[in-house]
């Protein structure tokens, strides 16, 4: 048996999973007793745009270096604060992020 990879090299990693099978590391395996990945609390909204409007909020977005729900999110904050019910600050600026890295 080959020890586990050191790399983040996603070739690496698919050419090592297709040679290797998951029982090959069984002892490794622990057993968990609640939930690893948890979805965040709150409610998604599906936001229907035309054409020309999708495509200007992806410009922008891709100005500021992130995603589209990104900016929309954003902007639903502020003007959600900025009513006379709330009067809270977003609790937090959109800020620029690293590109993400797309496989193709």
């Amino acid at each position: 048996m080959t020890g586990r990879p050191s790399t983040d090299s996603v070739q690496e990693l698919a050419r090592f999973r297709d040679t290797h099978d998951v029982t090959d590391f069984e002892e490794d395996f622990e057993e968990v007793g609640e939930p690893v990945f948890v979805r965040a609390k709150g409610t998604s909204l599906s936001i229907h745009l035309g054409p020309a409007e999708a495509q200007h909020l992806k410009k922008i977005a891709r100005s500021k270096g992130v995603e589209e729900t990104s900016v929309v999110r954003q902007w639903i904050l502020e003007r959600l604060w900025q009513s006379p019910e709330t009067g809270r600050p977003p609790s937090k600026a959109l800020r620029r992020t690293a590109p993400k890295r797309r496989n193709r």
